[in-house]
């Protein structure tokens, strides 16, 4: 009998979140998501509310209890994947870029709680359900975390260096568990929080002259859960049509 494997994804309401948790669906993955939404009606597995979870990963309160809620979800079932998603890019009042010298403390918090203390947390929290799947830990980075992005603020950019960061360590502490520990590093991708004017960069910084798609995304993504991947740990690929070349 073949082993079903289950999978946890952060920020699984919308975008890229969502794109994976449909694809491992699709492969007979049982998929835990958590987002701070419900998930769209549309949803095939919408009605099976045991494998949806509506947490703020924003607030470092919920982000503790995160893996007392998800735990009983698992069953005692093995982890073979965790795929630390969730994410948000603050604007100003006008949909301008945030600095480092205009951008509230509050914001800066809520940054690193959600795309640093819950990849962390989920992580460490779940390690010997990796271990024990010899499983694999997908951390969503950013092309902002290397240099000034038009659009993606400072708070964010730090939190997504940090979270690359997180991952080298994380790949070589979970090494001897057998768990990899891998991030990739998106461009401009083709979804609904895309900034207005991003068609200038596209134009003007992009080798390949169009955006991203969600679903070359997840297909980086499933590339680096699968058996392919077996002696990659400690990666961050991008994944930007040439934009950091």
């Amino acid at each position: 009998m073949i082993e079903q494997k289950t999978a946890i994804v952060t920020g699984a309401s919308r975008g890229i979140g969502h794109g994976v948790a449909q694809r491992l669906r699709a492969l007979d993955w049982r998929v835990i998501t958590v987002s701070r939404y419900p998930l769209p009606k549309e949803c095939p597995w919408n009605d099976e509310f045991n494998t949806h979870v509506e947490l703020d990963l924003s607030d470092l309160d919920q982000i503790t209890k995160t893996v007392d809620a998800l735990r009983p979800l698992l069953g005692g079932s093995k982890l073979h994947a965790l795929i630390n998603n969730a994410g948000i890019s603050p604007k100003g009042a006008s949909g301008e870029r945030v600095n480092s010298l205009t951008t509230d403390l509050k914001v800066w918090q809520e940054m690193y709680n959600i795309n640093f203390y819950a990849p962390l947390i989920l992580t460490r929290g779940f390690a010997q359900e990796l271990s024990n799947a010899r499983g694999s830990v997908v951390n969503l980075c950013s092309i902002a975390a290397y240099r000034v992005h038009p659009f993606a603020g400072a708070a964010y950019a730090a939190s997504k260096a940090a979270l690359a960061a997180l991952t080298r360590e994380m790949a070589a502490d979970m090494a001897s568990l057998n768990v990899r520990v891998n991030a990739i590093a998106p461009g401009e991708i083709n979804t609904s929080i895309l900034s207005p004017g991003t068609q200038t960069i596209v134009d003007n910084n992009i080798p390949m002259r169009r955006l991203g798609e969600v679903s070359e995304v997840v297909d980086l993504i499933e590339f680096l859960c699968s058996p392919k991947a077996a002696y990659i740990t400690g990666a961050e690929i991008p994944i930007d049509g040439g934009q950091r070349v």
